[in-house]
């Protein structure tokens, strides 16, 4: 693996410095001054003047300026003051003739740099002269001065998170110092075409992706704060089979078929309250970008979807923060500069419902445990505590002008506890229960720019996640464990070298290794059971990006190498969009993906009535790699601030096994592998004027399963849904106040019943439902009406204030969200039907504080 590795290396670096040996740019930049003249009009001003003649090259004077010379002074004196004003050499032959010439002559320059948004001085920011060995950085007021540098020279400016300049030492020749503006860099992230998408602070990227900004976030039906994944739930092709956001389905995929990172760190956990609200603290977290299809080749796993979110990566050297709660939880987050070179930024969150029963947590609680004997506890003498939390930390350290380092920590945690007492003759019995879930997560990264063309990145990260329960079941007398651990690490090496402004080449070398632990413990009767396997993975990915004007195309190609199947996966990567006219663009996506890690679902009457999600590795046998397959082409019109986009995609997922499809009929206890496969047209159009924003989203979809060994082989898969209609309407009444109402009308998902006049049947020493062919029926249409409103108001220049308040499911219906069969002698045919509804009218609010 070691000698694959160093091939690898040698490869890219070979690669870089064949580039770089072949392409230099220079760019050179003029500006002119109201207090000065051309150089080549002042001469010709002279001329007549005094009767004398110039002699030059039109090369040598261009793009000079020099103030104009005081009037009537002798010749001797005006050629003095050209040689001093400009880099020149003039030179008397006759009382006539003056020669001008260009030489190799040294002069001092000097420039002020500044952020071009904020207009602050950009301290140690690296100017250095190219092709030579003389360099400096800028003090405390973003000043410079060299000495001694070639006239013809091109200097380049540089400061980490900004775009580089290069400019001429002609420029910076002034008695004034010149100021430079450099902007700020948005990194793996494309032009935005569309700065206000559907509500203000998400934006659509030109290379299809959207971009949720945290900090200029608007408002959203029935959110009381930028809920990070329920935000995205309004996208095109994106649902909730079950409004959970811990199932989050995109183009018909399941939820551990998305790639989920923060900050570089791939997270096996992403809701709080068995999903009902986001794991992720939305007022450190800045940028949110979700990718449907065409990902960079930088990124693997998910092969539904990549959600990528990134926290703040600047240092800002200034004290900020903010804290608020809401009916569930409180939180604070503070970004605290420690020196100009040095910040940290923490963000902590924990809910009070293991203290006070709010009406959104009697709702979200009645939600997530209905159907079950926590439910019941009133009646069973039952107590359950439910809380969690998350934390954060960042740390931001700028080395010097070219390179930088940051380091980062994150924490989730959900905790239940449920205890039940019972009394037997005179004794009373007390068992506990627990169910604790927790993801740690930890990434550093070395940022660098070797020159104006060329930078890298190299990561390193590790993500620990653990589902711990214990059960006891009073009826059975049995006490189980389950323990569900992943572990793995990541070291990354990311290059990109710029052939220009619109051309960008980028490399990277991956290794990975991934470690996944399940152990099961039964006490009546005795069993153990532990499995632990462990994959080592390595890629090497290679992508070029061009983008000029109308024209958006990145082509990628990602070869994955898996050491213990010695198998080889090639994955190629496109992403093209086109602007026909300043009205009409349209574009291609397309993706080769594989990920070896999915989710084992155990059934709602395993444990405490919960729906449990143990994830799984693969083996290339039993549980192959699954591999994805997907294209899209789409046209969006754009004009008056209307936007209309419709897209037709194709996707197939081979390798997939029935233990991770959730199915609750015969199947469930099958271990067969097949595939899905899902053909759809996604429709959006969003109108926006100062005040309002509107918008219709629709979806079509046809998603099917085949399993092979199944009978039919291919039936509806249990995550599809035909038609999907959702719509807002977004109104600023004034720049303080704004309200949303929106809702959403989708197909039932489909579920299995039982054959009729033969419910029940006897398997071994046990009565089970003897279910039809799966997912024959559907679920009544999902309807729901969602309301929000939110206040701003100051409570000084520096303070900050929000309030919000959200509704959720304005009519209260009673949606059916998915439904299945129990044996029970007591019902009619032996069978009782049991359905899980979505949550009821919850109403929410929120207050918010920022400094």
């Amino acid at each position: 693996m070691v000698k694959k590795l160093l091939s690898l290396i040698m490869l890219n670096k070979y690669t870089l410095f064949f580039i770089s040996y072949l392409l230099t740019v220079s760019m050179v930049f003029s500006q002119n001054s109201s207090d000065k003249l051309p150089l080549s009009s002042l001469l010709l001003t002279l001329e007549k003047s005094y009767d004398i003649k110039f002699s030059y090259s039109d090369n040598d004077v261009k793009n000079i300026f020099i103030p104009k010379p005081e009037e009537g002074i002798s010749i001797e004196n005006l050629i003095s003051y050209l040689n001093k004003e400009t880099f020149l050499q003039f030179k008397t032959l006759d009382n006539r003739y003056v020669t001008v010439s260009f030489l190799n002559k040294y002069i001092s320059v000097c420039g002020s740099v500044l952020d071009a948004n904020s207009l602050e001085p950009l301290f140690l920011t690296s100017v250095k002269v190219n092709g030579y060995k003389l360099g400096t950085t800028t003090n405390s007021k973003g000043l410079f001065y060299l000495k001694n540098v070639p006239v013809n020279a091109t200097l380049t400016i540089s400061f980490i998170s900004f775009k580089t300049k290069i400019i001429t030492a002609k420029e910076l020749f002034s008695t004034h110092c010149k100021e430079v503006f450099l902007e700020e860099e948005t990194e793996e992230l494309s032009e935005i075409i569309m700065p206000k998408f559907l509500t203000a602070g998400l934006h659509k990227n030109a290379d299809g992706s959207t971009v949720l900004d945290t900090e200029k976030f608007g408002i959203l039906p029935g959110l009381i704060e930028p809920d990070i994944l329920k935000t995205i739930k309004i996208l095109p092709g994106v649902e909730s089979i079950n409004e959970s956001i811990s199932n989050i389905n995109v183009r018909g995929g399941t939820n551990d078929q998305n790639l989920v990172l923060w900050d570089g760190i791939k997270m096996y956990h992403s809701g709080h309250f068995f999903g009902l609200i986001s794991a992720y603290n939305p007022y450190l977290t800045k940028k949110i970008s979700v990718t449907k299809n065409g990902t960079s080749s930088a990124f693997s796993d998910g092969v539904s979807s990549t959600i990528k979110m990134e926290t703040s990566n600047k240092i800002t050297n200034k004290l900020s923060g903010g804290g608020g709660f809401n009916l569930l939880s409180a939180d604070a987050f503070v970004q605290v500069p420690i020196k100009k070179n040095l910040e940290v930024h923490i963000s902590a969150r924990r809910s009070f419902t293991d203290v006070i029963n709010t009406p959104t947590y009697n709702n979200y609680f009645s939600r997530s445990f209905q159907n079950n004997s926590i439910s019941s506890s009133a009646v069973n003498n039952t107590e359950s505590k439910f809380y969690f939390y998350d934390y954060s930390f960042k740390f931001l350290y700028d080395v010097n002008y070219n390179h930088a380092i940051r380091a980062n920590f994150i924490h989730i945690k959900n905790n239940l506890d449920y205890q039940e007492k019972y009394t037997t003759n005179t004794t009373t019995i007390e068992e506990n229960s627990t169910l604790k879930q927790e993801n740690l997560g930890a990434n550093i990264t070395w940022q660098a720019n070797w020159d104006s063309k060329f930078s890298s990145n190299v990561s390193l990260f590790f993500s620990d996640y653990k589902i711990n329960s214990s059960d006891y079941n009073k009826d059975s007398d049995q006490y189980q464990t389950q323990f569900n651990n992943v572990l793995e690490t990541e070291i990354k090496v990311d290059t990109k070298y710029e052939f220009s402004d619109i051309l960008h080449f980028t490399n990277g070398l991956v290794l990975n290794e991934i470690g996944v632990k399940n152990t099961t413990t039964v006490n009546a009767p005795t069993f153990s059971k532990t499995d632990k396997n462990v994959l080592l993975k390595s890629a090497f990915y290679s992508e070029i990006k061009y983008h000029k004007k109308n024209t958006y195309a990145r082509f990628g190609v990602r070869t994955n190498y898996f050491d213990k199947f010695t198998k080889f996966v090639v994955e190629p990567r496109i992403n093209i969009r086109q602007q026909l006219n300043t009205e009409v663009s349209i574009k291609l996506e397309g993706e080769f993906k594989n990920q070896t890690t999915a989710q084992k679902i155990d059934f709602e009457d395993n444990f405490l009535g919960i729906e449990k999600r143990r994830w799984i590795l693969s083996d290339d046998k039993n549980t192959p790699i699954i591999k994805s397959k997907q294209a899209s082409f789409g046209a969006a019109y754009s004009k008056n601030k209307l936007y209309v986009d419709i897209t037709g995609f194709y996707k197939k997922a081979d390798g997939i096994t029935a233990v991770n499809q959730g199915f609750y009929n015969n199947t469930q206890t099958l271990n067969s592998i097949g595939n899905y496969e899902v053909k759809g047209v996604e429709f959006l159009v969003n109108k926006q004027t100062d005040k309002i924003s509107t918008w219709l989203s629709y979806t079509y979809a046809k998603n099917n399963y085949t399993f092979d060994i199944f009978n039919p082989t291919t039936f509806a898969n249990s995550l599809d849904i035909t038609h999907s209609l959702s719509a807002a309407f977004n109104y600023n009444f004034t720049k303080f106040l704004k309200v949303s109402f929106g809702g959403v009308l989708r197909s039932g998902k489909p579920y299995t019943t039982p054959i009729v006049g033969n419910e029940t049947i006897e398997s071994g020493n046990r009565t089970i439902v003897n279910y039809n062919n799966p997912n024959q029926e559907k679920l009544d249409n999902f309807f729901r009406l969602d309301l929000s409103g939110s206040y701003d108001f100051n409570f000084s220049e520096a303070i900050k204030s929000t309030v919000r308040l959200g509704f959720t499911n304005l009519t209260d219906k009673n949606n059916i969200i998915d439904s299945y069969y129990v044996v029970d002698e007591t019902s009619e045919n032996n069978v009782r039907r049991v359905n899980n509804y979505s949550l009821p009218f919850t109403p929410n609010l929120s207050f918010r504080i920022n400094f």
